[in-house]
């Protein structure tokens, strides 16, 4: 069996931007469903925040019965939640839109993988409870900047519907692969929304407040909204659920290679459900064959699928993946074009050349 790789030789992130830090996963290189956190895919809008963690507090206030500020001993204290979240950017794969999107031009590594650990947000709701008129959570993160759109310097904030909120599975998280979260990555604490884009999921958590109307900040209202049109804004819906997608690992997009058998390597994730099926395509899509599904299928995560492939004849090859989930989504053919270029999930599709 041929292999892709060279063993021995470690990947780096991908660098998109600088100031703002923006660094892709080297998804191509990802070898289990665990991925460290010096290469997890980094996306800021700003600068990284400063603030003292030892004086770290958290506080919950807004449309709640008690408002109260929580310490981080007082958080560790709580009953925990440990679940592994696939978190994917909404702009990954933007650079294959056709035609082509504005933003940061990320490719396959916009996502990353691991196990993280905090308390349920239901979980500190009890302890404020809820007016029954609240309609939204808003979270508040510490990094903050201006806006190309505006000269007004603006914190990054999210908002979530009170049902969302609730859902057992959203955590306050203070732990990625059982160690503290990366300072880069949201330390202190940071929200994990399972299921959704991860602009969701807001770092450096400052603050929560429940409201009783729609959030308008501009990370919600202006940007993170599906625009389908591209002279006006009509038809405009809010990104949230992660689509279903896979990704060819292995072999790369115009590598060299030479007859013989191969090791096809991939993932594939969805928002929903979880992945039922995963094919691939040796002939530009004519025809498909099911993969081999290498790792359990879960909530929340992707799952790694293999093809073992026998290449006798030389020449060019265009090979598709195509995943589909257990709420009977597909990948489609041609993705959905939208103005902010968000949400990319067309059927993968890398060339190689035989010699």
């Amino acid at each position: 069996m041929k292999k892709f790789h060279q063993p021995g030789v470690k990947p780096y992130l991908i660098t998109k931007s600088l100031n703002p830090e923006n660094q892709e996963t080297p998804i191509q290189f990802i070898n289990n469903n665990i991925v460290d956190g010096n290469l997890f895919y980094r996306r800021n809008h700003f600068s990284y925040p400063h603030f003292t963690s030892s004086f770290y507090f958290l506080p919950i206030h807004g449309f709640v019965h008690t408002p109260r500020t929580f310490s981080l001993q007082e958080i560790y204290s709580l009953p925990s939640r440990t679940i592994k979240v696939v978190l994917e950017c909404s702009g990954d794969k933007r650079d294959f839109f056709e035609p082509k999107a504005f933003g940061e031009q990320w490719e396959k590594g916009a996502i990353s993988q691991g196990i993280w650990k905090g308390v349920s947000l239901r979980t500190l709701l009890q302890y404020t409870g809820v007016i029954d008129a609240a309609k939204e959570l808003v979270f508040e993160g510490y990094d903050y900047g201006e806006r190309p759109d505006s000269d007004q310097m603006v914190n990054f904030s999210r908002s979530l519907p009170i049902e969302k909120a609730l859902e057992p599975d959203t955590i306050i998280a203070y732990e990625y692969n059982n160690q503290p979260i990366p300072f880069k990555h949201g330390f202190p604490l940071r929200l994990i929304v399972p299921g959704w884009y991860a602009m969701a999921s807001v770092k450096w958590i400052k603050s929560i407040t429940v409201i009783d109307k729609e959030f308008k900040g501009p990370y919600q209202t202006v940007d993170y909204v599906y625009y389908p049109n591209k002279e006006d804004d009509s038809g405009k819906f809010p990104v949230t659920t992660i689509n279903v997608n896979s990704t060819i690992q292995y072999p790369l997009n115009r590598q060299l290679l030479t007859t013989g058998l191969y090791h096809i390597k991939g993932i594939a994730w969805t928002g929903k459900g979880s992945i039922d099926k995963v094919e691939i395509s040796l002939d530009d899509g004519h025809t498909w064959e099911t993969c081999q599904l290498t790792s359990t299928s879960e909530k929340y995560s992707w799952v790694s699928w293999n093809y073992q492939w026998e290449v006798l004849k030389k020449g060019e090859y265009t090979i598709k993946s195509k995943a589909t989930d257990s709420h009977a989504n597909v990948q489609p053919s041609k993705p959905f074009w939208n103005r902010k270029g968000y949400g990319y999930n067309a059927v993968d599709h890398i060339k190689v050349k035989v010699e």
